[in-house]
């Protein structure tokens, strides 16, 4: 079983630290896990001690968000349903390890700064709105930073906030201090508006300050900054990863446009230099699934899944679609393989060789065709992965390699 998107502290996250995420992976007999974190990348690490330890591979990656102007300009939603333009793109296989690029090094700068400067700004928001519904906190960026480092046990310069974090403290402030008959009432006041039924749910009262206060057109609302697309792009090859792009599909209700018909979604992804795309099966129904992996792997594009596991739901590892079913035979086969392709760049890049893609984003020539380039790097990142399981269920190379086919 593999997954190759999860969060792990101090990004949000299901898992109290790194290695938690290890832990619950091998007992549920994962052997392949990838990291998608936002804005750093110091617990990848513990991370790959802690699967390496496990006889697990570990995949490192990166997620993103950029703007592409032109579609922006045209209202053209992408893979994020709120924002027009706004594009989720991941890069797999990157080499957390190795010293900056001074390109590298000034983006990420950019992207940290960017985003550290809107939870700064938001913050005092969310205080105040609460503060005039009569809770009073002492609730700044940096003090949740500090707890979200402490809960992670990592240094605060890790830490950069993301909207749940913040939903979070405001949560725990409002359990601590609002007696439950009272904590209807109060956040009434501060949404503006009735709140949920729940008054003991945190989960559901954190999803709430989000959707009621952090979101467009809300009270602390603030505008993330983002990079350009091609700045994103950028910045996965500098840290020599695939740039992925991550399908929301039936995620979203309608289909952001650009993601339909499948096809076109594929063809799409194409033009941009991307030749690697992951779906987050636990959103999707089964025949969604299957349509994309079938547009995607028909267009030559290696194709992948995950879970995210970035809110406190403790759901199952192995990707599973929404209505909770295995997703089909065909579409885990094509998941696997493409897993093997990235453990494979992974390993190559990491050891100075070409990888599945070079520095500009461009698939490596030394193939005859497509399907022959995906097969040997699926059949080494196949290799390398029946290499690093543990002797109680070590598979042969051999037997991995003809899963693939």
């Amino acid at each position: 079983m593999l997954n190759t998107h999860i969060h792990l502290p101090p990004n949000f996250s299901a898992f109290e630290t790194a290695e938690d995420a290890v832990r619950v992976a091998s007992m549920e007999g994962i052997t392949v896990l990838g990291a998608s974190n936002f804005h750093h990348q110091g617990i990848y690490r513990r991370f790959a001690d802690a699967a390496v330890a496990a006889g697990i591979v570990p995949l490192f990656g990166l997620e993103f968000i950029g703007v592409v102007d032109t579609l922006r300009e045209a209202g053209v939603k992408v893979n994020d349903p709120a924002n027009p333009g706004r594009i989720y793109l991941c890069g797999k296989g990157v080499d957390p390890f190795a010293a900056r690029t001074p390109t590298a090094a000034r983006l990420l700068e950019r992207v940290r700064a960017a985003d550290a400067d809107r939870m700064g700004t938001m913050v005092p928001l969310v205080r105040a709105r609460f503060a005039g519904a009569g809770l009073e906190t002492d609730l700044t960026a940096e003090r949740i930073a500090a707890a979200v480092a402490e809960r992670a046990g990592v240094p605060s310069s890790w830490v950069v906030l993301q909207e749940r974090h913040v939903a979070m403290a405001f949560q725990e402030s409002l359990f601590r201090v609002v007696a439950p008959e009272r904590r209807q009432a109060l956040l009434a006041r501060a949404f503006g508006a009735p709140a949920g039924p729940s008054v003991d749910d945190a989960n559901a009262i954190q999803g709430e300050i989000r959707s009621r206060l952090m979101k467009a057109g809300r009270p602390a609302f603030v505008p993330e900054s983002a990079v350009s697309f091609n700045d994103v792009y950028r910045l996965i090859l500098e840290m020599e990863g695939i740039p992925c792009y991550p399908t929301l599909a039936d995620g979203a209700s309608p289909v952001c446009p650009w993601e339909e018909p499948p096809d076109a979604l594929a063809a799409r992804v194409r033009e941009r230099g991307i030749h690697a795309a992951e779906l987050i099966p636990n959103r999707n129904r089964p025949a969604v699934v299957d349509a994309y992996v079938t547009a995607f792997r028909g267009a030559g594009l290696v194709v992948m899944a995950g879970t995210e596991h970035n809110t406190p739901a403790r759901i199952p590892l192995e990707p599973r679609c929404v209505d909770g079913s295995l997703p089909s035979p065909s579409a885990r086969a094509a998941f696997r393989e493409g897993t093997c392709v990235v453990a494979a760049h992974q390993h190559l890049r990491a050891s100075g060789r070409p990888g599945y893609v070079d520095g500009e984003g461009r698939l490596n020539p030394s193939f005859p065709d497509g399907e022959t380039r995906i097969r040997w790097f699926a059949e080494l990142g196949a290799e390398l992965i029946a290499a690093a399981a543990p002797a109680s269920r070590a598979v042969s190379p051999a037997t991995s390699t003809a899963a693939l086919r």
